[in-house]
């Protein structure tokens, strides 16, 4: 049978390896631009425009999701500490 301790090292492993996983897929470029903005900044000349727009859709789409993360982290760290005090 496993032992609490190593059911505890798997999931330490697994911890490290789900954020390795997310730390890599932060660096992945994204192109965030919808039909209607792609249309309207198609062409040659509006490329500094349209990556403009595409930084402000990406920035747009990144706080809710470290909204949620820091909100995750938060009732983790609330419930490692009432498995501690227990």
């Amino acid at each position: 049978m496993y032992t609490k301790n190593k059911i505890q090292k798997a999931n330490s492993k697994l911890q490290k390896m789900f954020f390795g996983i997310c730390i890599f897929l932060i660096g992945i470029s994204a192109n965030a631009q919808c039909a209607m903005c792609r249309a309207a900044l198609g062409g040659d000349s509006n490329t500094k425009k349209a990556e403009a727009v595409n930084d402000g859709i990406v920035y747009l789409m990144v706080i809710p999701y470290l909204l949620v993360l820091i909100i995750g982290y938060l009732i983790y760290r609330m419930y490692s500490k009432k498995k501690k005090a227990v």
